[in-house]
């Protein structure tokens, strides 16, 4: 299939967790044979109108990432003229929705609007006004489609599609060595993993380790935190560790703890889970971290740091794994399939197969 992708911000501009979900999208069709395009910014050196690295082909349609720099009378065009099979439109920035929205109408071919959920609900009138042409709409979490409903929107048109982890690449890297609980998260004013080092510190006279990944901003304060609360040298800072460190560690943990109080998807708690981690969730009112261990025997949800230390505790009676099938509907595999599925779908409601 021929697949444009719209995004004017790619994560070679910037990197965010909207710009990760775009890249991961286009390297799954990318390593699936399928020929994917990214209509976006330039971040390459000269004037080239286009541009292929790794095998994607860049082009550019405006001179900066500002949606206000003639992408409404460029974008159109060059969509058309590309005549794919599917357009794929990030929801931010909101300026280049609608002109993706005609650039579909010209191309007649099927709409797809991500909206990550990490920018703000449609509050540029312009996106909305597309939305609610998009012939579908890709969301990470039920939290993000429940924000999407409240703002009037149909339901029918939304489609719920997690961030994907790799089961074989999991399988691939031993187990590092034992830990009990292991929390993962930049650190910044959003980790809020004081719940954690709280409700550890309830169970100061019981035996445990932690490890911390991540680095950001705050990790000196909580490493102050660590330190007043009496379990520093309990507590392992890894900093920042490359996918196989971390998967080595969620291997050899026995507990993921999700603490963030903002999370669209908790895709490194996916990631854990499906190393065998045991998931204890902090309840958060913006946070879908709850969803992925909902009726889960292997994970509990907490609303203070008291329940958070007794689920630490109950998790103890739960047999050590470092490998959980259970997952296996998040594999990178599964996850093409229902982009594609969901391509050709639309494409047959058109009458384009």
């Amino acid at each position: 299939m021929h697949i444009a992708f719209v995004s004017l911000e790619t994560v070679h501009h910037r990197d965010t967790e909207t710009n990760r979900r775009l890249r991961t999208i286009c390297e799954l069709l990318r390593d699936a044979g399928h020929d994917v395009h990214v209509f976006c910014a330039p971040h390459w050196g000269g004037d080239h109108p286009q541009f292929e690295q790794d095998g994607i082909t860049y082009h550019a349609i405006a001179e900066s990432t500002d949606a206000r720099s003639g992408v409404a009378f460029r974008l159109p065009i060059a969509l058309a003229r590309a005549k794919p099979d599917v357009i794929h439109v990030t929801a931010t920035p909101p300026g280049q929705v609608a002109p993706a929205a005609v650039g579909a109408m010209l191309a007649r071919t099927p709409l797809v609007l991500e909206w990550y959920g990490d920018g703000g609900v449609f509050p540029h009138r312009w996106r909305r006004w597309a939305a609610g042409r998009a012939d579908r709409l890709h969301v990470p979490s039920e939290l993000v489609a429940t924000w999407i409903r409240e703002q009037g929107l149909s339901g029918d048109s939304i489609e719920t599609v997690p961030n994907p982890i790799d089961l074989e690449r999991i399988r691939s890297v031993d187990p590092g060595e034992e830990v009990d609980v292991v929390y993962a998260r930049r650190l910044d004013e959003g980790a809020n993993l004081e719940s954690l080092f709280l409700g550890l510190a309830e169970l100061r006279r019981k035996d445990w380790t932690a490890t911390v990944i991540g680095d950001g901003p705050e990790r000196e304060a909580y490493e102050q935190l660590a330190s007043d609360l009496r379990i520093r040298d309990r507590i392992t800072f890894r900093g920042e560790c490359s996918r196989e460190e971390r998967i080595a560690v969620y291997r050899g943990a026995h507990v993921f703890a999700q603490t963030a109080e903002h999370c669209v998807f908790p895709t490194e708690m996916c990631w854990a889970l499906a190393s065998g981690c045991v998931g204890i969730v902090e309840y958060h009112v913006d946070s879908s971290a709850h969803e992925l261990v909902e009726g889960l025997d292997r994970g509990f949800r907490t609303t203070s740091e008291a329940e958070l230390a007794d689920a630490i505790v109950e998790a103890g009676d739960l047999e050590r794994l470092d490998y959980d099938e259970t997952f296996a509907e998040y594999d990178r595999s599964e996850i093409l399939d229902r982009y594609l599925v969901q391509y050709r779908t639309l494409q047959d409601e058109q009458g384009l197969l």
